[in-house]
């Protein structure tokens, strides 16, 4: 069965930094472009970031660059996000999804798979 589980999430202080997880299963990595979101009480869910499988293309939302990093490792068929400097305004629960064409940019309607998430509180 295809899935993807987040892992990584915590509180910190602002400034702090912490490392999110996404591990694939039933499928492998390397064949789709996998991208991040994030969703805080009463907002929408916002792209964060994705990663090509096909041409290695990055995206980053502005209000993350220079802070956020995506990579990948197809080995263990996971997708890394590192944040950095973190703000309390990166405060929400991540989810990682897969998408369903040879899309970059994360949009969530293009995505057809999705993890449960990870929680990210970002305060002191």
């Amino acid at each position: 069965q295809e899935q993807l589980v987040e892992s990584g999430g915590g509180l910190v202080q602002p400034g702090g930094s912490l490392r999110l997880s996404c591990t694939a299963s039933g499928f492998f990595l390397d064949r789709y472009t996998i991208g991040w979101f994030r969703q805080a009480p009463g907002k929408e869910r916002e792209g964060v970031s994705s990663i090509s499988a096909t041409d290695g293309k990055i995206y980053y939302e502005d209000s993350v660059k220079g802070r956020f990093t995506i990579s990948k490792d197809n080995a263990n068929n996971t997708v890394y996000l590192q944040m950095n400097n973190l703000k309390p305004g990166d405060s929400a629960r991540y989810y990682c999804a897969r998408a369903s064409g040879l899309v970059v940019v994360p949009v969530a309607m293009w995505y057809d798979l999705w993890g449960q998430g990870t929680q990210v509180v970002v305060s002191s």
